[in-house]
């Protein structure tokens, strides 16, 4: 297996909450440990946004840029921008970075994957974002492509690892199926993948998931465990796109973001717990809430609301609906919860049903999403989630064996 691994293992604690950020090192605090040797005398580029950043909150940008013995050369922007500053969705374009004067590239406008010209004099390419666990979430996209385009330019790729917020051991979701690749579904894994970042590109290199494989170096985390939510690591969360404040954003994310693709029913992207409810002109939140509450789904809770959204979908208008409130994270289904409330609107509001009235221009963002157009197609014969669970359970078990191959933390 061609990766280095450059941590010691720490000792940690057996409860999660005394947990602190001493005793958790990111990837960036072991590389400043070692005085950045894996770098010098090395060109780097460097892939990042606002959360990549060090224990004093100082940018991964100006950690290398004032290193001395880095030499930093490019910068490289995923969605959002490398300053964190685009809309979701938003081109982002090529531009001189205003604090160190290099130039940044875009890889989320009229290319996704870095160009030879793009690379050019540049020796290892250096990954530095905090992702969200959901292959839907475009960073891991543009990490693969990444690594396509060093092994295309023979370019070292390091990746400096950080936690999965949603831990090491949840994986949900069906494999991405042949025909439904894109930059939402990029490689064939679930939905919630149950890796880092770091073990995640371990995993495309050697599983032949890229054209052609890299010669990749991880920069291990020291401290994290599997089992560990965000919160329990001790580390500061910055906003890793304008819809994921906070932790609990990241969490929130696979409950409702396959249904968001439709515009059907505000999942609270243009409200203040964005990805955290379901609401509509049409829904009583009474109503909506006990059915709900009725199915029992272990480790969950869901409240009934009323609001008026400040932009995006129902914007201006009252809206009820249900807040959904994890109330025990490792008994939750997360990705369940989406077609639960499909369920639960077509058994209380039939003519409401969501495949019946939503834009079927949509449908095919909502595909992409789901990796397959099987959900849509066998859900939407009767609005019922036992009809599509099989389908969506069906890859988890054979992932996770594949997977702990590469494993890289226990």
């Amino acid at each position: 297996m061609r990766i280095k691994n450059f941590a010691i293992s720490a000792v940690v604690f057996a409860l999660p909450f005394v947990t602190s950020a001493q005793n958790i090192k990111t990837g960036l605090e072991v590389l400043k440990e070692s005085n950045f040797k894996i770098l010098e005398g090395k060109r780097v580029g460097l892939i990042t946004n606002p959360t990549g950043f060090d224990n004093s909150l100082k940018s991964t940008i100006d950690v290398l840029h004032e290193a001395p013995n880095v030499q930093l050369v490019a910068l490289f922007g995923p969605e959002h921008g490398v300053r964190g500053d685009v809309h979701a969705g938003d081109k982002v374009d090529n531009m001189t970075d205003p604090k160190t004067g290099l130039p940044v590239f875009s890889l989320y406008g009229k290319t996704r994957k870095a160009t030879p010209e793009m690379l050019k004099g540049i020796d290892v390419l250096v990954y530095d974002i905090q992702d969200i666990g959901s292959r839907s979430f475009t960073y891991i996209s543009t990490m693969g492509l990444a690594m396509e385009a060093a092994s295309e330019n023979n370019i070292e790729f390091v990746v400096l690892d950080r936690p999965n917020p949603l831990g090491g051991v949840k994986i949900e979701g069906n494999l991405v199926e042949d025909g439904f690749i894109s930059f939402v579904s990029q490689f064939k894994i679930p939905y919630i993948y149950g890796l880092t970042c770091g073990e995640l590109a371990v995993m495309l290199n050697e599983e032949n998931m890229l054209g052609k494989s890299c010669k990749l170096s991880v920069v291990k985390m020291e401290g994290w465990r599997r089992d560990m939510t965000f919160e329990e690591t001790g580390l500061q969360w910055v906003p890793s796109s304008p819809h994921i404040p906070q932790p609990i954003s990241a969490i929130a994310y696979p409950i409702s973001g396959i249904l968001g693709e439709l515009g059907y029913m505000s999942i609270g992207v243009g409200y203040t717990i964005p990805f955290q409810m379901f609401a509509a002109e049409w829904v009583e939140a009474e109503k909506l809430a006990e059915r709900l509450n009725s199915y029992k789904l272990p480790g969950l809770a869901f409240r009934p609301m009323h609001l008026k959204p400040f932009y995006a979908v129902g914007v201006g208008k009252n809206l009820q609906g249900v807040q959904v409130h994890v109330m025990d994270y490792k008994l939750a289904a997360l990705s369940d919860v989406q077609f639960l409330v499909m369920q639960a609107v077509a058994e209380l509001w039939p003519e409401k049903a969501v495949f019946a009235n939503a834009n079927e221009g949509r449908y095919r963002m909502f595909d992409q999403v789901s990796g397959s157009d099987q959900i849509r197609i066998r859900f939407s014969k009767r609005h019922k989630f036992e009809d599509i669970k099989e389908y969506w359970y069906k890859d988890i078990e054979s992932f996770r064996k594949l997977s702990q191959k590469y494993y890289l933390y226990k």
